[in-house]
């Protein structure tokens, strides 16, 4: 439109000049007349003339050429008084207000921003050519998004001072729906066979609610692709997709689909072979390669051997190698002879390890993280796990991994860990719930990353009808800078069973003591502790209390004085200590009560936990449990306080707190001194929050159950419920609920189909 209108001015002034026997002048001044908005400077500006120079018609015609590709004017027109030369303007009027409504799939943000780049916007120069390729653009896009009953309207409204508002009035109508998809040409699989690799659905009238049935463009191309690979991994080389055509019904609702396609035959694989520049040893790249001599052709068991390749020479430090199977297809006996074609190129060195996001925490406590060091060669498992150990601090909501190449060089990297801080510290005061223990109180300075450091402080006061407990604990995660760690605690704990909360059998006990433990790493995965405590227990049992714990306090009296060994190996690969998504975690622990002590006995655990990332979304949780304990030298029996218990929230859920396993005459939990306890569930996001790091549901299946001294251990006896919890980690601590159904129940079990807890340590 601009390029038609300046023209016509261009044709005005030639036919004027010649009509009127236009005659060259020297300008000796130039007056511009009609500018409201536009500025005297901007027009001298884009003017290829001033005073001093000879107009002539070629001249003049460039001076209004140049002017209309401005785009500020609708008209313009050059007149000449003497040696004077005026030129006259009529500007475009301005954008002072653009309105857009009946959108939804494409927000007014996006559409903003598209109009502003088209120059599209409020307070610029309004041309109304723009508006109708802006209008052509929109209703593409939605042509994309499978909507082709979309109208869109534009109204324009003249406004004062030379401006207009528009109105773009979008009705976006219907998605169309895939009712059909025809494939042709297909013979080795069916039509049934091939649309399974669709992720669009058909309409019908059975399935409206589907989403998947609905038209969308990139989706289908995603489709073909997949329907490719679905042929090329089961050796059709030579398939091919000829053609596509989408049909749309006359109201625009309903598309039909078809695509033609060439098979070709089934080639499988003659040889398989290295070559190139290997680094590794051969036999070991062998290893890594899934296709075989006689296996049908897959591209994608030779792409992922491609990988595996790739990211073992990465471990060597070759990070930019490149890795390509180059195959010689013989047509005759339809077979594929596949090299694997090896350039590792150049070693890649790590310059800096550098660190970005940590405001609080010290640069040291990060890098003593790093198992990628500096001036060494690159390796993916090392920045991986680098990765993992510091998200494994607990400092940190989220932690990512960039390596730019270092300026000028080919052969060195920079590694460049950026982190967002998690509140690592609290001073709280809390109010909770836990149905095993009543009303919580609870206050505590807590910091687990005391001043940046790493250490973690903890002083903590909590009261429940069940018991009081005072501590304060201090852990260096370095203690020495080999990794070794030391931890102090001191505390008190009183304890009542007499609540009809815990359904425990009554009696009181006052425990204080102190503890020292050191932590040794003894590789990459496996930590042992040991520690050394002293606790002072004194008891309080009731003339009512059941026989074992009045025949305990006879024969072993009410205050004991016990120094106490404890010692664990742990095995853990676990990628998060909360909400894990893969890894093992494996704990074999002891606890003796030491000779000189007034009691001796001990007790030792084994705990098993495996996480298996069956999707981004899903991880199956498997977890096995089994304690003993037992009295050694003079004392025969465990200890009835340090019995197990079973049952609850925190336990087999579905069952009340602490009900599994011996009871006395009164239906009270004693405890006993084995426990067994396993547990089975799919953990995944609330469907409310998906990207939450905070909130899981799981669906789980739970068994276990507490056996007395001189009780067998029948596996008959085994209890087991499933249901679905919730679990939401607050600064507080976590939120659990669960609903859970027996599965295996024996008389007298006391269920509870809910249960939950709040403020409870996660």
């Amino acid at each position: 439109m601009r390029f038609f209108t300046g023209m016509v001015g261009i044709i005005a002034l030639l036919w004027a000049s010649h009509g009127w026997a236009f005659t060259p002048f020297k300008i000796e001044e130039i007056q511009l007349e009609g500018l409201k908005r536009i500025s005297s400077s901007t027009v001298f500006n884009y003017l290829n003339v001033k005073q001093g120079d000879t107009l002539n018609s070629e001249k003049a015609s460039q001076v209004i050429h140049d002017l209309f590709e401005t785009g500020f004017f609708s008209d313009i027109r050059l007149e000449s008084d003497k040696n004077t030369l005026i030129l006259m303007f009529e500007e475009r009027p301005s954008i002072s207000k653009i309105e857009i409504e009946g959108n939804e799939e494409i927000q007014d943000e996006d559409l903003t921003e598209g109009l502003k780049k088209v120059g599209l916007a409020e307070g610029r120069v309004f041309n109304r050519s723009l508006l109708e390729k802006v209008r052509q653009e929109l209703q593409r896009q939605y042509f994309a998004l499978g909507k082709y009953g979309v109208r869109i309207e534009t109204k324009i409204s003249d406004q004062s001072r030379n401006r207009v508002s528009i109105k773009l009035i979008i009705d976006e109508g219907a998605v169309a729906r895939i009712r059909k998809i025809n494939i042709i040409g297909n013979e080795a699989f069916s039509d049934k066979e091939l649309q399974k690799t669709f992720s669009s659905e058909l309409f019908s009238e059975y399935n409206f609610l589907a989403g998947d049935s609905q038209y969308n463009k990139q989706r289908l191309s995603a489709d073909l692709e997949n329907m490719r690979s679905y042929y090329l991994d089961r050796g059709y080389i030579n398939f091919t997709i000829n053609s596509t055509q989408v049909s749309i019904t006359p109201d625009k609702r309903d598309v039909y689909i078809t695509a033609n396609v060439t098979e070709g035959g089934k080639y499988s694989v003659e040889t398989v072979s290295l070559a190139g520049d290997l680094i590794v040893k051969e036999e070991e790249l062998q290893k890594l390669i899934s296709i075989t001599e006689k296996d049908t052709f897959s591209r994608k068991a030779i792409t992922e051997s491609s990988n595996r390749i790739g990211e073992r020479l990465g471990e060597e430090g070759y990070a930019f190698a490149n890795v390509n199977a180059i195959p010689d297809v013989n047509e005759e006996n339809k077979s594929v002879k596949l090299t694997f074609f090896v350039d590792p190129g150049k070693r890649v060195y790590v310059r800096q390890v550098k660190f970005v996001g940590n405001t609080k925490t010290h640069d040291e406590v990060m890098r003593r993280e790093m198992r990628q060091m500096e001036g060494g060669w690159i390796s993916n498992t090392k920045l991986n796990r680098s990765k993992i150990r510091l998200q494994r601090t607990g400092f940190f909501e989220d932690v990512n991994i960039e390596t730019p190449s270092v300026p000028g060089k080919t052969d060195q990297v920079d590694v460049i860990y950026t982190v967002k801080e998690r509140p690592s510290g609290s001073i709280t005061a809390s109010l909770g719930y836990g149905q095993g223990s009543g009303l919580i109180l609870a206050g505590s300075v807590n910091q687990n990353n005391f001043l940046g450091t790493g250490n973690r402080v903890s002083a903590e006061i909590n009261t429940n009808e069940v018991s009081t407990v005072y501590s304060f604990a201090f852990t260096d995660p370095y203690y020495t800078i080999n990794g070794v760690s030391r931890g102090f605690r001191l505390f008190s704990r009183e304890t009542s069973t007499g609540s009809s909360i815990t359904r425990i059998s009554e009696y009181n006990a006052d425990v204080y003591g102190a503890g020292v433990t050191y932590g040794f790493p003894l590789s990459e995965f496996r930590t042992a502790r040991l520690g050394f405590a002293y606790e002072n227990t004194s008891l309080t049992i009731e003339d009512t209390a059941p026989p074992q714990f009045l025949g305990f306090k006879q024969q072993f009296g009410d205050e004991f004085g016990t120094y106490k060994l404890d010692a664990s190996w742990n095995y853990d690969s676990r990628n998060r200590v909360v909400f894990a998504d893969h890894g093992t975690n494996i704990t074999i622990s002891t606890e003796a009560a030491l000779p000189y002590s007034n009691l001796t006995y001990f007790k030792t655990s084994y705990l098993h936990q495996w996480y298996i990332s069956i999707t981004d979304k899903l991880t199956l949780h498997l977890k096995g449990e089994a304690s003993y304990g037992r009295g050694y030298g003079e004392t025969d029996v465990l200890p009835f306080y340090e019995n197990y218990f079973a049952g609850g929230g925190l336990s087999v859920r579905g069952f009340r707190d602490n009900s599994l396993g011996p009871k006395d005459a009164g239906q009270r939990a004693i405890g006993g001194n084995r426990k067994v306890i396993g547990t089975t569930e799919f953990l995944f996001p609330s469907p409310l929050a998906p990207d939450s790091r905070s909130v899981r549901i799981s669906l789980f299946v739970d068994g276990g159950n507490v056996y007395g001294a001189g009780e067998p251990s029948d596996w008959k006896k085994i209890r087991a419920t499933y249901g679905a919890s919730f679990i939401w980690i607050t600064p507080v601590g976590a939120l659990r609920f669960s609903w859970a159904w027996p599965l295996r129940t024996l008389p007298d079990d006391q269920t509870q189909r809910f249960q939950f807890s709040i403020g409870a340590p996660f």
